[in-house]
Order: C-alpha cells, then structure tokens, then sequence
C-alpha cells in the first residue's frame, strides 16, 4: 500500500481574538510512538487550556484513525482535524494543537475554523512525501568498491543509511519490494561487489520517481 505523509515535523501558529493556536504536525510510525509525543506536547504546554489532537496511522495494513477534543465541545477541534487529513489522504501523521484562552469565546463554528485552519497551514508549510512498502537490508563493501556501490545505488533508486567507516564500509539500504530480485541477482553474479547483503525488515520507504 502507497501513502502520502509527511517528511518532518512541522509548527505554526495562528492567533485568532486573543486565542493562540499552535499546529505541531508530526510524522509517526506506530501508534505508541504517537502517543508518547502527544503526553510529550501536553508536558511542555502544561499550562494551556487546550492540547487536541487527531492521528491516521497504518499498521497490519489497516488506517487507524483517531481523535481528542481535550475539553473543547465535542465535535470543535479533534474530528474536523481528523476530517482534514483524511481528505488529504495523509498517513502515519499526528497534528497536536495547542489552545491558549485570549479570554474571547469563539463559539462552536469559530473553533471549528480556527483548529481547522492551524492544521491547513501546517499542510501548507509541510513537504509531503509518498511512501511503500520496501526492504531494509545491510551490507558491507571494501573502499575500493564504495564509489561504484553508490552509482549503482543511485542508478537503481535505491536508498543508503546509516553509513560507517571501519575495516569495511557498513551501511544499511532501503528498496522497493520489486529490487529486491534484481539486487540479489547482480549481487551473485558479481555486478556489484559486497562483502555480504542480508535482509534486516519489511518497512515503509520513500517511495522513488
């Protein structure tokens, strides 16, 4: 399954009659790992009236979408958030935002418009990206090999990390389900020269163009 989501944290901030509203929309991978920035956000805006929140997270192949109106009305800030992403069609994405009280009642549709407009501006300053389903493999190649792996890294799109320099050169890749074969075969017929290549993981991956 391909997704859209979001390639890094993004913060914005709106003020509407006094109100501040403060967007943070996060990329996540699970939903522990969005529960645990939401008790985060809460603990470093202690003192504000309202922390909502609204999340979309695959896993086992299923969205789980999910919601919090943190004391607002019910229906004023989690749901139309989570309204937004959907029609988005983001993924694996959290929006917190953060409500401190100007004294001025907005009413029922002004917070509707005001949540809704924090996370809009968020979408807007935020660079999206598609992922699928991939592998995470790691290898290991001698120097003499590492600036011909990365041509071919960069010929077949496939992704590099975590590299380390030591008696070998160790790092991690990522590709598209469908590289994987063509990988293998080159790497027996000696196309490309590792040490070794094992399969580490399935996981979702930047998705190539």
């Amino acid at each position: 399954m391909d997704f859209l989501t979001i390639e890094r944290e993004t913060k914005v901030e709106i003020v509407e009659k006094k109100s501040r509203f403060i967007a943070h929309l996060f990329p996540v991978e699970d939903i522990e790992s969005a529960e645990n920035l939401i008790r985060d956000v809460k603990k470093k805006y202690y003192d504000a009236r309202h922390n909502c929140t609204a999340y979309r997270i695959l896993e086992d192949g299923q969205i789980i979408d999910r919601y919090n109106d943190d004391g607002e009305p019910s229906g004023t800030a989690g749901a139309p958030m989570l309204s937004i992403l959907q029609k988005n069609e983001l993924v694996n994405v959290l929006v917190i935002v953060t409500r401190y009280f100007g004294g001025v009642l907005l009413g029922t549709g002004g917070l509707v418009r005001a949540y809704s407009d924090s996370l809009g501006k968020a979408i807007e300053h935020s660079h999206l990206i598609q992922k699928c389903q991939g592998i995470e493999m790691m290898t290991q190649i001698a120097y003499n090999q590492w600036d011909g792996f990365q041509y071919y890294c960069r010929k077949n799109k496939i992704l590099l990390t975590n590299v380390e320099y030591s008696e070998w050169i160790s790092c991690k890749i990522e590709l598209e389900d469908d590289k994987k074969e063509k990988l293998l075969e080159d790497f027996e017929a000696k196309k490309v020269i590792l040490k070794d290549l094992k399969e580490i993981n399935k996981k979702y991956i930047l998705k190539s163009i």
